[in-house]
């Protein structure tokens, strides 16, 4: 178990997020500004370096690749590991990015990948989630931590199942109280992530071609784009896939330059 190889991605975004960070985002991507005297993207990217048998780091948005090129390949000399910059045609969704470049994800053959989202700034116990992991079983384990209840409607909140900890029930920014207990926005999957994403493409083809009332006939978004919440996380809640983490450190989504 020891040599099995991971590999981590870390979601960047492009120009059109970031808009609370203008007009600091106008000149440098958001992942790219300096927090606590590193560019945002450092911190996750260090956090990675520390996993055993790490293989890859790939950083996925849709920014112009120029604009990353200095900065991943200082780090990957600095940190001697790949870091690659994945530039995707246009917006596929959190889900739908990582399946877009599944192959390249799976070029090192790794067992497990990691995923994170760049504006998150917490103890990234990575190690520790990958190890409860492979306890649960399942496909995948998410980062969760206990916050206010007036927090909580800012994110995605969740219920678990106190004694396995399995996901039960998801719902992103929910309009009613859900729970206490929100998305950290950091996870580690196994390989079955992209099975499960292509089952999303496959059910919403079904109903492009064939129009029904299911979950995918009243979307607001591309045919094209999967959401990691809505369209993997709900769905695969209950169903002894996917298991939490809970974070007894600190955690801070970074929505603004204060």
């Amino acid at each position: 178990m020891s040599e099995e190889k991971v590999v981590a991605v870390i979601m960047v975004g492009g120009p059109t997020k970031g808009t609370r960070f203008r007009p600091l985002s106008f000149n440098t991507p958001k992942p790219l500004i300096p927090l606590a005297g590193q560019p945002m993207i450092h911190h996750p990217i260090s956090a990675c370096k520390k996993i055993p048998n790490l293989a890859q780091i790939f950083l996925i948005g849709f920014y112009e690749e120029r604009e990353f090129a200095l900065y991943v390949s200082s780090i990957s000399n600095e940190l001697r590991i790949p870091v690659r910059y994945l530039k995707e045609d246009k917006p596929h969704g959190s889900a739908g990015a990582l399946y877009y470049f599944r192959d390249r994800i799976m070029e090192e053959k790794p067992s497990h990948v990691f995923l994170l989202n760049c504006d998150v700034c917490c103890s990234f116990p990575l190690q520790h989630i990958l190890d409860a992991h492979r306890r649960y079983g399942g496909i995948g384990t998410m980062l969760v931590i206990k916050v206010s209840a007036e927090a909580a409607s800012q994110f995605g909140e969740l219920i678990a199942d106190p004694d396995t900890k399995e996901l039960l029930h998801y719902t992103e920014k929910p309009e009613t109280f859900v729970s206490d207990l929100i998305n950290c926005g950091v996870y580690v999957f196994t390989l079955d992530i992209f099975k499960a994403i292509e089952g999303v493409y496959n059910q919403m083809r079904e109903t492009s071609s064939n129009y029904n009332h299911s979950q995918y006939a009243t979307r607001s978004v591309p045919a094209d784009f999967v959401r990691l919440d809505q369209d993997i996380l709900s769905p695969l809640a209950g169903k002894k896939q996917l298991y939490t983490y809970e974070n007894k450190d600190f955690w801070e989504q970074i929505k603004t330059p204060g």
